[in-house]
């Protein structure tokens, strides 16, 4: 069952829970037959009472509201696009720190580089890595360094542990 099949379930829960409620069925029975506690079915009759059975909807969406507006972050997906370098950061490569430099100075808003990346997910962007190997790779100088250096680096790392 995904999530929005979930929450419809929820609602309709809360409103067959409201129907019992409006028939007179004591707010225990109401609990035992709809599978929560009893003081859910408190909590969803004082909200039912107060504000009507539309109040028993779910809401459009769950948790804190965006830092940014719709149009902003709209913006944001232009900005991106456009690429780092647009962006005056020295190569194209996005971070999640630029990206949040770059929300900063263009809307004030401060992001941590949690809330950036859940951002990008509800935009649906997603981490990106290189397709292949850089094409100034050069093979021999790796080939040299791991049968020079490398042993050298090792042993170093080893002898600081002991």
């Amino acid at each position: 069952m995904n999530n929005e099949q979930r929450l419809i379930e929820l609602e309709q829960r809360r409103r067959r829970a409201a129907r019992l409620l409006s028939s007179g069925v004591k707010q225990a029975e109401v609990a035992r037959r709809v599978g929560v506690t009893r003081t859910s079915v408190s909590r969803w009759e004082k909200v039912r009472q107060e504000h009507g059975r539309e109040a028993l909807r779910r809401p459009e969406r769950f948790g804190r509201p965006w830092k940014l507006e719709d149009g902003q972050r709209a913006e944001l997906i232009q900005i991106l696009k456009a690429g780092a370098m647009a962006a005056g950061f020295a190569t194209e490569l996005w971070t999640l720190p630029r990206i949040g430099k770059a929300v900063k100075e263009r809307f004030g808003v401060e992001l941590s580089q949690s809330s950036v990346w859940r951002m990008l997910q509800q935009l649906g962007w997603s981490v990106q890595r290189p397709s292949g190997r850089a094409r100034e790779r050069d093979e021999a100088a790796i080939a040299t360094w791991k049968k020079t250096r490398w042993p050298a680096v090792k042993k170093s790392q080893r002898d600081k542990a002991e």
